[in-house]
């Protein structure tokens, strides 16, 4: 099975759409996983491209219930999708994961921060895509590749297009060199 996540689109599917048909084009994509904010962006994605999207509304959509979140089933084993305001994952893992173990997900996947995380912690999987549109702390916009089978769990974060890297210029030489006698 092979999922592209991502998250935190907020109303701008457009490159969505370009790395589906990119990643697509590569191999069959199963289904969009979308993380929230917003919701309705999963819905445009899936009219507009004609693919199977799996959404959970976000703190943006108004989402404060777990109804929102979803438990997805997989041959590696179930996942736990949600956006993660309501497990406060801006301030750490532990409630994702204690809500991860209490649905028996293998592992967990999220959105909210704006910033990509992939990692093994806590004897689970943990991913968060980033945001394409709106990266945070300085990162690229970011999506995952996710591909799972029996027992067997395998994840990227990918980036759409490095920043450009900025040089020359009288500012620049101000800001770079002031510490230099």
């Amino acid at each position: 099975m092979r999922l592209l996540v991502i998250s935190d689109t907020h109303g701008l599917v457009n490159q969505a759409m370009d790395i589906y048909r990119r990643e697509e084009e590569k191999s069959h994509i199963d289904a969009i996983v979308h993380l929230g904010d917003l919701k309705s962006d999963a819905k445009a994605l899936r009219v507009r491209l004609g693919a199977e999207v799996i959404g959970v509304p976000g703190n943006c959509d108004g989402s404060g219930s777990r109804e929102d979140e979803q438990v997805l089933e997989t041959p590696f084993g179930k996942i736990l999708l949600t956006h993660g305001h309501l497990e406060t994952v801006d301030y750490g893992l532990e409630k994702l994961q204690w809500r991860a173990e209490e649905m028996e997900c293998k592992a967990a996947f999220f959105g909210h921060t704006h910033r990509p995380y992939y990692a093994w912690e806590y004897g689970m999987y943990f991913l968060n895509p980033g945001s394409l549109s709106r990266p945070r702390g300085g990162s690229e916009g970011s999506y995952a590749m996710v591909e799972l089978a029996e027992g067997s769990f395998s994840a990227a974060i990918l980036y759409a297009a490095p920043k450009p890297k900025v040089s020359g210029g009288v500012l620049y030489d101000l800001l770079n060199n002031s510490d230099r006698a």
